[in-house]
């Protein structure tokens, strides 16, 4: 049964969420060539908040016009130009009495489709498991990314602070989510085998988080007291199957020394978010965030549109859900659960074959 507690107010760092469903973020790939927010992803952001969803999380934006940028038509936040374009989108959802962050996304060797250099970087000069996505207009064997310098790094945390202040000051948007998991880039500093540096942002799983705490300071640093929080998964949009190599040991360090930087909240998503993190034990990530990261408030994605699955997560101490495909199907979700209605199934055609947004999505609800 659903539990009651999902449709009542929630507050993150002093912003009053309406209810404790979120939509997800999802790669919609439908700005602009040059990267600015269009009208069409306006109305399809709206449908979320006036179907009642409390908080939307925006797709990945990308930060700098350097390297950041994973794909083609992905929206952007490089500039002041870019920046206003999304006061569309952030005007709509607060029309609606809804919240929106918006997530900062640095693609690093995942990249796709970047309009600004010819070659991607990375922590380490190592070419990514697997084939470039197809719903994203990728093709063949992703590019060989070039090792990234001192000077790359530091570009790629100004990146995201600057990010973080337009999009705040200028595009109005409520919180900023830093994009750590997936298999982009501060991801892949995280992980062993796509970060094989033995300097200081590489070797153990503490030093392989340096670059996401550095981040997180720096947009801290930037826009002062406005929800701050970070993403976080094991598996990877290239290698769906990955899981840490430290285990526990990598939970511990990874949430606890989020919670030591002062974010305000921790986005945990798995395929089926209430399962085991790890073969060999039987905790999800979700209890495992709680245990490590007391304080801080929790968001749990991953297969938590019915009701039971919901209340599992919730049970270990997630304080909102957050729903990626099913919102797709039933953005106007949290009434529906409201009254009791039953949800539409997912559509996969939606994502295909590229994954923009489709014409049938933007009736209002």
């Amino acid at each position: 049964m659903l539990n009651p507690q999902i449709l009542t107010p929630y507050d993150i760092a002093g912003r009053s969420l309406r209810n404790r469903l979120a939509v997800a973020p999802m790669t919609r790939v439908s700005a602009t060539e040059t990267g600015h927010a269009t009208q069409e992803m306006a109305r399809y952001y709206e449908r979320f908040s006036q179907g009642g969803f409390g908080l939307v999380i925006t797709e990945g934006i990308y930060t700098d016009q350097k390297h950041s940028q994973g794909y083609p038509f992905q929206p952007g936040i490089t500039d002041e130009q870019q920046a206003q374009a999304w006061q569309m989108v952030t005007n709509t959802i607060h029309a609606h009495q809804g919240a929106v962050f918006a997530q900062l996304m640095h693609a690093g060797a995942l990249s796709q489709g970047n309009r600004f250099v010819d070659f991607p970087a990375a922590p380490s000069a190592l070419r990514p498991k697997g084939e470039q996505m197809k719903f994203y207009y990728g093709s063949g064997q992703y590019p060989l990314p070039r090792a990234m310098t001192e000077e790359d790094i530091a570009d790629a945390i100004e990146g995201f602070s600057q990010a973080a202040i337009r999009s705040i000051r200028s595009a109005k948007f409520d919180g900023i989510e830093i994009h750590g998991a997936n298999g982009y880039l501060l991801d892949q500093f995280l992980t062993e085998y796509t970060n094989r540096r033995e300097d200081r942002w590489g070797g153990s799983v503490q030093a392989r988080m340096y670059l996401t705490l550095e981040v997180v300071k720096a947009v801290r640093k930037a826009i002062g007291a406005v929800p701050v929080g970070v993403r976080i998964s094991q598996s990877k949009v290239n290698d769906y199957e990955h899981k840490w190599a430290e285990g526990e040991q990598a939970a511990e360090v990874i949430f606890g020394s989020l919670s030591d930087a002062g974010v305000d909240f921790i986005h945990v998503t798995e395929f089926e978010a209430w399962k085991p993190a790890f073969p060999a034990g039987n905790t999800s990530l979700v209890s495992l965030s709680r245990r490590y990261a007391p304080q801080v408030a929790l968001i749990a994605n991953g297969g938590l549109h019915t009701p039971e699955h919901a209340l599992s997560v919730m049970e270990e101490g997630a304080d909102i859900i957050a729903i990626g495909k099913a919102a797709l199907a039933n953005p106007d979700m949290p009434r529906r659960l409201a009254g009791n209605e039953a949800l539409d199934e997912f559509d996969s055609s939606i994502l295909g074959p590229i994954a923009n947004i489709k014409s049938s999505e933007l009736a209002l609800v």
